[in-house]
């Protein structure tokens, strides 16, 4: 496990997002440097959506070799293909759909209509393609970055507090039903699958997370907070706008911006 996480506290939301996607820059093209490709866990909601968009209008995203680049989704929304609400079909817009990656780089959670019979069926599917690539005796790949976004109830992926995911330490990848929040039906990565990335990258906005954020980071359980129970094994980052991070311990914060 990396070190005690770490907080950097940004003015606001589109100052957050600029910063995020500056980094994940320098981290691909770091990645691709020592290892030849990145592998990168993508998220949802209006955070994920706002740092592609702003990964978009950088000119640093023209350093990333984008053939060289391996997407993966932390969760998704067990629904038809093209849903508004589902995380690709978010990301797709945002700037999936610019970008000249190879087809077989991007790696979504199989949507209802692709002739999966079930959530299930998805998650075991997304099992087979991440066990593909991972080194051998390993079920999953060492994620370079997983970015994530933290619910109001500190939420993160589709582990929702209380729920049965919670609890699974074998299988990498889980149907998820009932979820608090729409759509009930989804596909999550578990957490022994979210802490095998290298950095953690959890990219928080707005005053009603606030609450969210300081439970996560003041000692608060998995199984009440489940933000609290991911870690990268190089290092884990919370990345933060101000109104964010309201109740964040002050001893956490490395970076404060201007």
């Amino acid at each position: 496990m990396g070190r005690a996480p770490g907080v950097v506290v940004h003015a606001d939301k589109q100052e957050l997002a600029d910063a995020v996607a500056d980094r994940l820059v320098t981290t691909v093209v770091d990645a691709q440097s020592s290892r030849g490709i990145a592998d990168v866990v993508l998220t949802g909601g209006s955070m994920g959506s706002a740092v592609l968009q702003a990964l978009g209008s950088s000119p640093g995203r023209d350093a990333i070799d984008w053939s060289a680049v391996r997407l993966w989704w932390g969760d998704e929304r067990f629904l038809p293909g093209g849903d508004a609400d589902r995380n690709e079909t978010q990301a797709r817009e945002a700037l999936l759909d610019r970008l000249d990656l190879p087809r077989e780089h991007v790696l979504v959670m199989a949507a209802s209509d692709s002739g999966v019979a079930s959530a299930e069926e998805a998650a075991d599917r997304y099992a087979e393609q991440l066990a593909a690539v991972a080194d051998p005796g390993e079920s999953v790949p060492r994620f370079d970055v997983l970015m994530l976004g933290v619910g109001p109830d500190a939420h993160v992926a589709s582990l929702f507090p209380g729920h049965p995911a919670l609890y699974e330490r074998d299988r990498p990848v889980v149907a998820v039903h009932g979820s608090p929040k729409p759509p009930p039906t989804r596909v999550s990565l578990t957490f022994p699958a979210l802490c095998h990335a290298r950095d953690v990258w959890f990219m928080v906005s707005g005053a009603d997370k606030a609450d969210a954020v300081g439970l996560a980071l003041s000692g608060a359980g998995e199984m009440q907070a489940p933000a609290a129970g991911v870690h990268g094994t190089r290092s884990t980052l919370w990345l933060v706008d101000r109104p964010a991070a309201q109740h964040v311990p002050q001893e956490l914060v490395r970076i404060a911006s201007p």
